[in-house]
């Protein structure tokens, strides 16, 4: 058995294969405006708040929307999509599903807003939702996981959080708890009281006790 009082995880890349659904979303608004949108432009938001991606976008694109504007134009087709398909990451799922028959709290801890998280979380056994539109504080601040180990009730610092980028893996360190890295698009930074590997696939809720000793 795990010796983690919750286990805290984030949604896109981590959970969900969302990554590709931003980007065919981004290249769509990119190509209704008679612009270019690349890979690299789509790498760099991987982690980011949506605002803060929107004001990326808007200012690459040179684009009259607001930052919000931006965003409620990807939520809206993200939240579209998942509702018809969602693409699970590899493990991620039967180890969720695992951690809840051991009876470990799990929460979801994302910058993606609530219409988008809703799909998912409505699929899974999450005892907490902290969404971007929730927070003043995006990651990589410590504010989404604070409150996520306040939502469930235990100390930030005896949770573990799995995530897959590094603005995400920065959040969770900065409140405290142990980080799994599985990474996805993009490479994240090693430190302190953080494990990578390259899947959660086979991976059970005793050998996630294993990892920090």
């Amino acid at each position: 058995m795990t010796s983690y009082a919750a286990v805290l995880w984030d949604l896109d890349g981590t959970i969900v294969d969302t990554e590709p659904l931003w980007m065919a979303a981004e290249h769509e608004l990119a190509a209704a405006h008679g612009k270019i949108w690349t890979e690299e432009d789509a790498l760099q938001l991987v982690g980011n708040s949506l605002l803060t991606s929107g004001e990326y976008i808007r200012t690459k694109l040179e684009i009259d929307m607001s930052a919000e504007a931006v965003v409620d134009y990807l939520v809206e087709r993200l939240a579209a999509a998942l509702r018809e398909h969602i693409e699970w990451r590899p493990g991620a799922r039967e180890l969720i599903e695992a951690l809840d028959a051991a009876g470990v709290p799990q929460a979801l801890v994302t910058m993606s807003y609530t219409s988008i998280a809703d799909p998912v979380a409505e699929a899974l056994p999450f005892a907490a939702v902290v969404t971007g539109d929730k927070v003043s504080r995006p990651k990589p601040f410590p504010d989404p996981y604070l409150l996520a180990a306040e939502l469930l009730g235990v100390d930030a610092a005896k949770c573990l959080a799995i995530e897959d980028s590094g603005t995400g893996s920065a959040s969770a360190s900065a409140a405290g708890c142990d980080v799994l890295v599985v990474p996805h698009f993009v490479n994240v930074p090693e430190a302190e009281r953080r494990i990578q590997l390259p899947t959660l696939v086979g991976l059970t809720p005793d050998a996630l006790g294993d990892l920090f000793d």
